[in-house]
């Protein structure tokens, strides 16, 4: 029982920020004209993607007591270079896709290296490469635009079942094995899919640990001997690469690029809300990327139910300013119970 009551007492951020979700999502399918329906499911799941791996983009700078100001604009680049590349035959667009993501990835370990090399700090750091990748972003994509192939991008953006009815695997009395499933968005599956098979095996890595000991103190993580600069480099490749993903994703739903700048302003600073309101410390060493997912979940489904009481959209960053300043509160609470609780045994 006592397991069980720490357990829950460390994870009461992820906790609350589900609990939130599923209060304003219940919500919105209540009050929805459409009801609970999987063509709203799907909807949904395409304008929540992009932002949930900019936020897992940037958990990882932030658990080292960071910031990346450039997770905007590296998914903004990537949008532009996939709109070039997503098209051709399925090894081309493989090929593009390829690209793509590494570029992500590459942005992000220019990052790194910046910061542990020059010694610059992050806040800093991603601000100036920032402005550099909209820089190549507006080179490649002037206006916006693309030629991206219709059927990857249908596929990306559906169902389970639409995509196997499609090439004959879900017919009329076969595979009945698939049913309890074709339900399902192809965006949840691929954010289930990045979670397990990438944010969890590197959170439980020695480097993964080790970015959590950086933002715990990165004093005592060197006096460990810990291997930091790697640590370092490697979350901010891993925030590119989750940035590129999302770069690559938005590419697909709009079947277009486009370098706006304001855009990837905007998806920096939900990614930080995003952040705080999962339950990540902006202090490091506390947090963990799923809890960031659930709070971009929170930020749309806010603006779904603005959508459904058609209020004005100007009053949207307010309300989500409300709910931010309420998250980032409740973590200052928790941080300032435990000081005090540290104090009584001095």
């Amino acid at each position: 029982m006592s397991d069980l009551r720490v357990r829950l007492s460390q994870n009461a951020a992820l906790l609350t920020a589900i609990a939130i979700f599923i209060l304003f999502y219940v919500f919105y399918n209540m009050n929805h004209p459409r009801g609970f329906s999987v063509a709203v499911l799907i909807q949904n799941s395409n304008e929540v993607f992009t932002l949930a791996m900019v936020a897992m983009a940037q958990t990882v700078p932030v658990l080292m007591g960071g910031l990346d100001l450039s997770v905007g604009a590296i998914m903004t680049l990537v949008n532009t270079i996939a709109s070039h590349l997503l098209n051709g035959s399925p090894a081309q667009m493989a090929f593009g896709m390829g690209v793509s993501l590494a570029a992500g990835a590459a942005c992000g370990f220019v990052n790194g290296c910046i910061v542990v090399y020059g010694r610059i700090q992050p806040i800093i750091a991603t601000l100036a490469t920032g402005a550099i990748f909209l820089g190549l972003a507006l080179f490649l994509r002037p206006s916006p635009g693309g030629n991206v192939d219709d059927d990857l991008s249908w596929a990306a953006t559906n169902d389970l079942y639409e995509i196997a009815a499609t090439y004959g695997y879900a017919q009329d009395g076969e595979a009945t094995w698939f049913q309890p499933i074709a339900w399902i968005p192809v965006p949840l599956v691929l954010l289930v899919l990045v979670v397990v098979f990438i944010w969890l095996p590197f959170s439980r890595s020695v480097t993964g640990r080790t970015v959590y000991a950086v933002g715990s103190g990165e004093g005592a993580a060197y006096m460990s001997g810990l291997p930091i600069d790697r640590a370092k480099i490697a979350a901010f490749t891993l925030g590119g690469f989750f940035a590129g993903i999302g770069g690559l994703y938005l590419t697909l739903q709009t079947s277009s690029g486009n370098a706006d700048i304001p855009q990837a302003g905007a998806y920096t600073l939900n990614s930080i809300a995003a952040v705080v309101i999962g339950g990540t410390s902006l202090l490091g060493g506390v947090g963990t990327a799923i809890g960031s997912v659930f709070g971009a979940l929170i930020l749309r489904t806010i603006s779904f139910n603005f959508r459904i009481f058609e209020i004005d959209p100007l009053m949207q960053p307010l309300f989500e300013g409300v709910v931010l300043l309420a998250a980032v509160s409740l973590g200052a609470f928790r941080v300032l119970r435990v000081k005090n609780t540290l104090e009584l045994f001095r």
